[in-house]
């Protein structure tokens, strides 16, 4: 994908000049005129825009005294309805359809399944009826029995193929521009940017670095059991049909102290689903900075929160003030969504 520059060397002077010329203020009241003019320029002038870089200016700043070591300036996503859409159904189910639908010719046992029958019929509705259950079948039939190999090559070429059903864009071009060049942003400023998804970690891992600019090892997620064993006459990891780690809720506080090993700076989500990653991320000491994206655009994505059977946002819609967690509105502070619109 294609990286972008948002410093260019005439701001950065000013920038110098401004942070280390001018007299010392409150950097909730430092005017950031300067910097809006090279940074987030895909976000509209306004509260949200204005608090995320001097959130970012303060932490980087060694004069400040909210200033944060770079080894500690860690910023964690969710991926889904956060860093792309997730309407109408989270993009790796409709993977997961795909998958069975392309290999149902092999597997004629599938058509005594229910939930796979009713997905050979092209009848989601059915398929989904069975909650977590057929969910959790879809995604062990179309994930598990695959070397690691198998299913990031597998996983790339759907993304390479497919196209989303409403909006028909490839999957991976239904990222938000306005969180990619934020992340891009934050990298520029010394933070490293980590995936915190409850979607598939190793379905994450095998685009993320080209769409995102983020390596598989900077990605969290929910994940299967696998284990080492030969395959082809040489030992592979191999995906098994078993839950290892549910990465949603509370279980995203635990990935992150199991993967990254510090509490984050900044933390981004848009459903209920991130709000413990919200929470574990601002209630410790030191500058930090929980962020909402709140889908309010039904022109150019979706409108949803309370309601919506995909990133339901109730709790966190209700609490975000008293937190003092920004809330973003995609209608007024972002100029567009998606790239090339």
């Amino acid at each position: 994908m294609k990286h972008f520059t948002f410093h260019q060397i005439s701001g950065l002077l000013l920038i110098f000049f401004v942070s280390y010329c001018a007299p010392k203020q409150d950097y909730d009241s430092l005017e950031s005129v300067v910097v809006e003019e090279t940074a987030l320029t895909s976000w509209n002038d306004g509260p949200s825009k204005q608090k995320i870089i001097q959130f970012v200016e303060k932490t980087t700043d060694s004069s400040s005294p909210d200033f944060v070591p770079e080894s500690k300036r860690i910023a964690v996503f969710d991926n889904d309805g956060t860093l792309w859409a997730e309407n109408p159904v989270y993009f790796q189910l409709f993977y997961a359809i795909d998958f069975i639908k392309k290999h149902s010719p092999g597997h004629p046992e599938w058509s005594a399944n229910p939930t796979l029958k009713a997905i050979l019929e092209d009848d989601l509705q059915t398929a989904l009826e069975g909650g977590e259950k057929a969910l959790a079948e879809i995604v062990m039939v179309s994930h598990a029995g695959m070397t690691e190999d198998q299913f990031t090559s597998s996983v790339r070429d759907w993304i390479k193929t497919s196209k989303h059903p409403q909006t028909g864009k490839a999957f991976n071009q239904m990222i938000y521009y306005p969180m990619v060049e934020l992340m891009e942003y934050l990298r520029e400023s010394g933070y490293k940017t980590f995936i915190v998804s409850g979607g598939g970690i190793d379905f994450i891992r095998a685009w993320a670095e080209e769409t995102y600019g983020i390596p598989p090892y900077q990605v969290v997620g929910s994940s299967l059991k696998a284990e080492y064993t030969e395959v082809d006459g040489k030992n592979q990891i191999v995906k098994l049909p078993e839950l290892n780690f549910y990465d949603d809720k509370a279980g995203k506080p635990v990935g992150i102290h199991q993967h990254i090993g510090e509490r984050p700076i900044m933390a981004f989500g848009n459903s209920d689903g991130d709000y413990e990653m919200l929470e574990y991320t601002t209630q410790s000491p030191g500058p930090r900075l929980g962020v909402y994206i709140h889908h309010t655009d039904s022109i150019r994505e979706y409108a949803y929160d309370r309601n919506s059977l995909v990133g339901q946002l109730v709790r966190g819609l209700d609490n975000a003030e008293s937190n003092g967690w920004l809330l973003v509105d995609m209608a007024k502070d972002w100029k567009i969504v998606y790239p090339n619109p």
